[in-house]
């Protein structure tokens, strides 16, 4: 047996680690025994990235992993400012889940322009109610994010004949892939414009509640925004009031400020709303890739080459080369 003591924080379902086992220490942990456990792991492994133990317990005592892997692709309810001030390297689960919510956030889209909620509605009245729908085809989309889930949904709606621009943090007027790449301070000028507004974006200090009133009063009224993002990005209230007062046409929403969203909250009874459990990156057989993609970088840290994915603790994402 290795003396190698990886902690698995988060055990339900557990992830099937087979290459590892043998070569490392295992142990697996809750929120009660993270505080405890922490001090004697090399490495991390954060199965359970919907919680916010680890941020909660890193600043606690004694020594700190090396390591840390989260299997998500976000990492704010990770990082505290001990963690991003450590010597710890974080890394992501970038790659596993870009295409999903590519195809996650097209659906949505086809999905809105062709009124296919009011077709199921009108299927469960027994009702014939011939309808004219919008072409996909030509309209405008904008997305917000520039990482790869962001350039992954640009990818697709491009294919689907949507013309799409990128929006990341700092301007790009040379991206290899999309040629441009809009900065932040662009957003507010190119919302009027958009049929669509994918937020696909990282949860920072600079983009926290960036969708609010003020965003939504800029869209046209025929417009539609999606939320795959992070729940903090969008003032949820700030949407529910433009979409029922229909100074924008609907919303898809994944991803919430509180989540499980509460049976109480207005976004539920919103028409024109749609509302997802946080699935839109989760296919079949999901847990096994994470759990593959961690594997082949635990090789990689045992042998002492450089980890991919790693994330800029300070910007909060894996910077895109």
């Amino acid at each position: 047996m290795s003396d190698i003591t990886l902690l698995v924080f988060g055990v339900d379902p557990p992830p099937r680690l087979d290459r590892i086992a043998g070569r490392a220490r295992i142990v697996l942990s809750d929120e009660a025994s993270l505080p405890r456990l922490l001090p004697a792991a090399d490495a991390l492994l954060v199965w359970d990235f919907t919680s916010d133990a680890v941020r909660a317990a890193w600043p606690g005592g004694g020594p700190r992993p090396g390591w840390v892997h989260t299997a998500s692709a976000g990492v704010d309810r990770l990082l505290c400012p001990e963690l991003v001030a450590s010597d710890t390297v974080v890394t992501n689960a970038r790659g596993v889940f870009e295409q999903p919510i590519a195809e996650y956030v097209a659906g949505l889209v086809i999905a809105m322009a062709k009124d296919f909620p009011g077709t199921w509605e009108l299927q469960r009245q027994r009702r014939w109610q011939h309808r004219e729908t919008m072409r996909l085809a030509g309209t405008r989309a904008l997305v917000v994010g520039s990482g790869p889930i962001g350039r992954a949904i640009t990818r697709t709606l491009t294919a689907l004949g949507v013309r799409a621009e990128l929006v990341g943090r700092t301007e790009r007027a040379d991206d290899p892939e999309f040629g441009r790449v809009h900065g932040a301070a662009a957003l507010p000028g190119l919302l009027p414009e958009a049929d669509w507004v994918v937020c696909a974006a990282p949860l920072t200090e600079d983009t926290r509640a960036m969708f609010d009133a003020a965003a939504f009063a800029r869209m046209k009224p025929e417009g539609r925004f999606i939320n795959v993002g992070r729940g903090p990005l969008v003032v949820e209230e700030d949407l529910v009031d433009a979409v029922l007062a229909r100074s924008i046409a609907g919303a898809a929403l994944d991803v919430f400020e509180s989540e499980p969203l509460p049976s109480g909250s207005r976004v539920w009874d919103v028409p024109g709303l749609l509302v997802s459990p946080h699935m839109s990156g989760d296919t079949v057989g999901w847990r096994d890739d994470l759990a593959e993609q961690f594997m082949d970088n635990f090789e990689r840290w045992v042998a002492g080459e450089p980890l991919l994915n790693v994330v800029d603790k300070k910007l909060g994402y894996v910077p895109v080369s």
